[in-house]
């Protein structure tokens, strides 16, 4: 029995599949490793049932965390921990950054580029318009001679 052409790339392209969700699933499996390996006290998760807490302690033996949620701690199996929301050892951010907050999506059809762009020209107008004002309030200012008395 001869394979046709058709026959060859059906199978390629079933292989090249069997590929990408092996290799799709390993990633996961790392990605999960790191996650149960960075389980620190102090840091906020996020359940699996989406309650969020801070870490108390961690039992590595028992394969258990103890979860603080508002005045209640919770004792779940490693396993329900969802995601790390702020890591233990995370430093604290600063709030001018100069980047966009995560609710400061741009427009429809805007660039982000642009926003720093106007951002950047709107310091510089404020800046030109500061400079403007003081060189305008010095020109207004009475020139007067020291050594003249004044006129009556």
């Amino acid at each position: 029995m001869a394979l046709d052409p058709l026959s060859i790339v059906m199978f390629g392209l079933i292989a090249v599949l069997i590929f990408f969700m092996f290799r799709n699933g390993k990633k996961r499996q790392a990605a999960q490793q790191e996650m149960q390996n960075n389980l620190r006290p102090g840091a906020q998760v996020m359940l699996q049932s989406g309650i969020f807490g801070t870490i108390e302690s961690v039992d590595e033996e028992e394969n258990r965390v103890t979860v603080r949620s508002g005045d209640s701690s919770i004792v779940v199996h490693r396993n329900a921990i969802g995601q790390i929301v702020t890591p233990a050892d995370a430093p604290a951010e600063s709030a001018e950054t100069g980047e966009l907050a995560p609710d400061d999506d741009p427009e429809f059809g805007e660039r982000v580029s642009e926003i720093k762009n106007d951002a950047a020209e709107d310091a510089a107008e404020a800046e030109q318009s500061s400079t403007e004002a003081a060189d305008a309030a010095e020109a207004e200012a009475p020139k007067t001679d020291e050594g003249d008395a004044p006129k009556a």
